[in-house]
């Protein structure tokens, strides 16, 4: 599924902020190594079934099991075999013996010290990665995950791998066993052993996605091979909101632009977000916040949530509005399938020229049968020569006054919003009383 950085930026994958960004609530990985890949993960949608039933085969496999993975492949343990495959110590006996080994722990004590730490660091990775081959293995339904534990279980029978693996995992080794199997891995498997720890940073990648998807108890999305883009949701919500508002939401061939309404604050940005958050994570193969959905699969998704001007180049926030807008039209040309997010079109002018902008792009956006269209405004006024389109879903966010402070309901209804309530905030706020006071 194709989308771009402002796209990411916009339903907050990624945030400049971490803590606000799905990557933070959904990061549950042990390693860098694995941190990283679940970072590469979330940045790469996929673009078949096939692909995304597998991740989600993946995901489920680690659902299973990972109560009973070990648990002792630490982040210590990789840095610790990561910086000794890269250490400059390899001056080692070309065939370490009791005596010339116990020269070298005299003659080179900090690099034979290194050495021990480190080979004591592999043995335990190496049996901890029989130990998850075989309990994965023989139950996998992941593609993914049975390459992976067939991958493992090759390298480790090389002869040396198989000794080792016949040791206790507390066994003190000798100087000699000690410069042997660091000369080995130094010298002989360090490209395995990168192999192997690869395979583990994806491993802990994915188990920290059926992690998240335990926590927040999310469901996996039936996604169809359609010819024409669909959504159909129940109790889809926001992942990053404490005490989220679920919402069911339909749309399709007939149905395929949402016109939705609202006043500040009543929840339009979060519903448009949360939409997108869901659409996202299942083309990742991830669980998705909802109770029940089921979608066809995007080629794309496109938002305008969030634009900016550019002082730099010179350039207006309603400038880089109409060229978001032109992107977005030349993506529709493709005759992919499309969902496009659009928060609050045209707030760089003025009233008068936002209805006429707005109610222009609207109309010529919703004849494109390939996409699907959510798009909010406070420009409820253009509701009415769009009532003639019979595949605009008109829906609002409902808010009601009551002794003077606004009720925020957050339930998506049926019709259109006039509410104007910015003064009303400005009041809430102490605003009018400071501006008094001056």
């Amino acid at each position: 599924m194709q989308v771009d950085k402002t796209t990411l930026q916009d339903i907050s994958i990624f945030h400049r902020e971490e803590e606000q960004s799905v990557f933070y609530h959904l990061n549950r990985t042990q390693t860098n190594g694995g941190r990283e890949y679940l970072r590469w993960l979330l940045s790469k949608p996929l673009d078949s079934i096939a692909d995304i039933t597998d991740a989600q085969h993946t995901i489920k496999d680690l659902l299973v099991a990972h109560n009973k993975l070990p648990a002792t492949i630490t982040n210590g343990t990789i840095m610790v075999i990561e910086s000794f495959l890269e250490a400059g110590v390899d001056n080692y006996p070309s065939n370490p013996n009791i005596v010339n080994s116990l020269m070298y722990k005299v003659a080179s004590a900090a690099d034979y010290s290194i050495t021990k730490y480190s080979t004591s660091h592999f043995v335990g990775f190496v049996k901890d990665l029989q130990t998850i081959a075989s309990l994965l293995l023989p139950h996998a339904q992941s593609k993914q995950i049975a390459t992976w534990c067939e991958r493992i279980n090759l390298l480790l029978q090389r002869p040396v791998l198989q000794t080792i693996l016949q040791w206790q995992r507390d066994k003190k080794l000798s100087p000699t066993e000690v410069l042997w199997l660091g000369r080995y891995v130094k010298l002989q498997f360090k490209q395995q052993t990168q192999e192997l720890l690869e395979i583990y940073n994806k491993l802990d990648a994915y188990t920290s996605l059926a992690l998240a998807c335990n926590k927040y108890h999310f469901v996996f999305p039936l996604i169809n091979e359609s010819k024409e883009p669909f959504i159909k949701a129940e109790g889809l919500y926001h992942l990053l909101l404490e005490k989220p508002v679920s919402y069911d939401v339909t749309l399709n061939k007939d149905t395929n632009f949402m016109f939705l309404t609202g006043a500040n604050m009543a929840g339009k940005s979060t519903f448009i977000k949360g939409v997108g958050i869901c659409i996202y994570l299942a083309h990742i193969g991830m669980g998705v916040p909802a109770k029940a959905m089921e979608i066809s699969l995007f080629d794309g998704l496109l938002t305008n949530i969030q634009v900016e001007d550019n002082i730099i180049k010179g350039e207006s926030y309603f400038f880089n509005e109409v060229q978001r807008i032109k992107r977005t039209v030349d993506k529709l040309s493709d005759g992919k399938k499309w969902l496009i997010l659009i928060d609050e079109l045209f707030k760089g002018t003025n009233v008068q020229d936002a209805m006429k902008c707005s109610l222009t792009v609207i109309e010529g956006l919703r004849k494109t049968g390939n996409a699907l269209f959510v798009l909010s405004t406070h420009l409820y006024e253009i509701a009415e020569p769009l009532q003639q389109y019979s595949n605009i879903d008109f829906r609002y966010f409902e808010t009601s006054v009551l002794n003077d402070q606004l009720v925020f309901g957050y339930h998506l209804q049926k019709g259109v919003s006039n509410d104007r309530l910015g003064y009303l905030i400005l009041k809430r706020e102490g605003v009018i009383e400071m501006l008094e006071q001056l």
